[in-house]
């Protein structure tokens, strides 16, 4: 049997906003809405239904997909009226924030319907849309190669392509590295300080230096980091401006 929402905004007994729209089920799910959001979401929650459900009049428990693209397409109409506020020819309907923000609403009213154990609710009618096209490619990118290891690194060339990534790997790296810059030595923990020093100096504050090198004392930190004297003087100097320029404002 199909119902029309009629708004009706409260305040109950505790002094806290509510709202219904003469649907069982939809106003537990306002109520279960007014007990986690702030009053504006909820008055904006309870909006977002009484449209979608005067376009589709069905009871929630009937809704399908169809019902769903046939609400996108009715508020992408034009809207038209000596009450509507328009350009010349015609406003071109609601905008896709709009619209996004309403299917997020119907989406959580069937989330929160199909989590209960007395509705023969078993999928939400809101389509996913972009995750679903996600999921079945990768806009032109090549395939990423099948992987069984529940490593965070993981070889992508040669023979070994998908296992694991050992310490002879990274050995086999570094000795690339070291060979093609000429230097007599290179470890893991001289490209650490050459990082943190190269964030710092691309003006990451000493504390977030210190967060990133996961150090107790930020004194550590400044000794870790080796800044060039030249770029010392500079900071210094563009400090120093910045201090005489302070004064003569004041």
């Amino acid at each position: 049997m199909a119902w029309q929402p009629q708004l009706v905004r409260r305040v109950d007994a505790a002094g806290n906003a509510a709202a219904s729209l003469g649907h069982v089920l939809v106003d537990d799910y306002l109520e279960f809405v007014a007990a986690r959001c702030r009053p504006n979401t909820l008055l904006a929650t309870a909006y977002d239904l009484k449209v979608f459900f005067s376009v589709v009049s069905k009871e929630p428990t009937d809704v399908v997909t169809a019902d769903i693209f046939a609400f996108i397409t009715a508020q992408k109409k034009p809207r038209r009226g000596p009450r509507v506020v328009r350009l010349e020819d015609g406003e071109a309907g609601l905008s896709a924030r709009t619209i996004k923000r309403r299917l997020a609403s119907i989406s959580g009213l069937f989330g929160y319907l199909m989590t209960r154990d007395d509705l023969a609710i078993d999928r939400n009618p809101v389509p996913t849309g972009l995750a679903n096209r996600r999921r079945s490619g990768n806009r032109g990118a090549p395939p990423r190669p099948p992987v069984d290891q529940d490593r965070v690194f993981v070889v992508l060339r040669g023979p070994t392509r998908g296992r694991p990534f050992s310490a002879d790997g990274l050995d086999e790296i570094l000795d690339g590295v070291r060979k093609r810059t000429g230097l007599p030595r290179l470890t893991c923990h001289q490209l650490r300080h050459t990082c943190l020093t190269r964030l710092r100096e691309a003006g990451m504050a000493l504390e977030a230096v210190q967060a990133q090198a996961g150090h107790r004392s930020i004194e550590s930190t400044r000794i870790y980091i080796h800044l060039a004297n030249s770029w010392l003087v500079e900071q210094y100097l563009q400090a120093s401006a910045a201090i005489d320029a302070d004064r003569t404002e004041s």
